[in-house]
């Protein structure tokens, strides 16, 4: 398996020398006018606005089960330009790669209505602790432990809050909290309905806390083959290196700014969708913004069972994208006999879908 990692790695290390396109210098273009930071109407307008009608999913997807997302991290720190805009799918990866890239911006885009409540309470959360013990307490309903500092570590963290005990009137305050600051503090306009998926959200994570599965809010029991939350963020890359976005304080510093600039901005949006992704990509064309990853999980696999594959590589063709722009997939373990796994591997955008055309 690892040798087929690296040809795939060879193979678009070299695409990217044959571009020129290694030298990160330079990396804003001429003219790139996209603000530093939104204002809360701005970002509620585009929220509403880019964001399509829900769709549905089998699994609430509260959290990765792509146990080994991080090993792709140093070749895409070494190859992809920085200060780009970010594009992804899903819950809480999409913060690890962001602090490895470093985007001045970024778009989640998911067909479940729940996704979007979901990283709703996760920038309430950024916005309203000081440091990743209380965004861990916060997240999980729990008080802060005693002894945890900006400098403790992951598994410290980690360790302690799973010694301490919760309650429903903690969870109730946390919600409360959540709700009062995405409202009050920001104004955002939420529905009754999206107040509720906001509570169905954040109570599994009051029930499960850090043991908490992709599966944990179907499945009461505990699934072997899943990473729980602390063993995602106690994950290394190729390397041997923490990646997670929990795993100093410095990452966690980087994304409650971003969070608080309102430049992590979660849509509605079906990938072969006609306006989510095309909204986008009319925003950051109109403002010289080129996307500089787009983390795609294994979503291409569902949309090449349905045959719907060539409409989203269409809404990717109309993406501004340069050399260096990147897929980050998900995909099955191929090593013969291997349990259900998930890998991390990387493409090319501009040259993958440039046959596609933007219609």
């Amino acid at each position: 398996m690892m040798s087929t990692r690296r040809a795939l790695v060879a193979g678009w290390l070299l695409a990217v020398c044959l571009c020129g396109s290694l030298s990160v210098a330079g990396a804003r273009a001429a003219g790139d006018t996209l603000p530093s930071r939104l204002t809360d109407e701005e970002f509620w307008r585009v929220v509403q606005g880019f964001s399509e009608r829900a769709g549905t999913f089998p699994s609430d997807n509260l959290l990765s089960n792509e146990r080994r997302l991080q090993l792709v991290i140093p070749d895409l720190t070494r190859n992809v330009k920085p200060e780009g805009v970010y594009l992804g799918v899903g819950p809480e990866q999409n913060f690890t790669y962001m602090v490895a890239l470093r985007p001045r911006m970024a778009f989640i885009f998911d067909i479940r209505r729940g996704n979007m409540a979901l990283h709703l309470i996760y920038k309430a959360l950024f916005e309203l602790s000081a440091d990743r013990a209380e965004f861990v307490s916060r997240l999980f309903c729990r008080k802060r432990p005693r002894g945890l500092t900006t400098t403790s570590s992951v598994a410290e963290i980690f360790g302690a809050l799973s010694r301490v005990e919760t309650s429903e009137e903690q969870y109730v305050a946390n919600v409360r909290a959540v709700v009062n600051h995405l409202t009050r503090k920001h104004g955002f306009a939420l529905s009754a309905d999206d107040l509720l998926r906001l509570q169905h959200d954040y109570r599994a994570f009051y029930l499960y806390g850090p043991a908490i599965q992709y599966s944990s809010s179907r499945n009461t029991g505990r699934r072997a083959s899943e990473p729980t939350y602390g063993d995602l963020m106690a994950a290394t890359d190729s390397n041997g290196q923490l990646r997670a976005f929990l795993a100093n304080d410095e990452s966690f510093a980087y994304l409650k700014r971003l969070e608080s600039d309102n430049m992590v901005v979660p849509l509605v949006g079906n990938f072969v969708g006609p306006k989510a992704i095309r909204a986008v990509g009319d925003y950051l064309k109109q403002r010289g913004a080129t996307v500089s990853v787009f983390y795609v999980s294994n979503v291409e696999q569902y949309l090449r069972q349905d045959g719907t594959w060539p409409r989203f590589c269409a809404n990717v063709a109309a993406l501004p994208l340069d050399d260096t722009s990147a897929f980050i997939r998900s995909v099955r373990d191929r090593t013969p006999d291997s349990p259900f796994d998930l890998i991390s591997e990387l493409g090319l955008m501009a040259s993958e879908v440039k046959d596609c055309g933007s219609n």
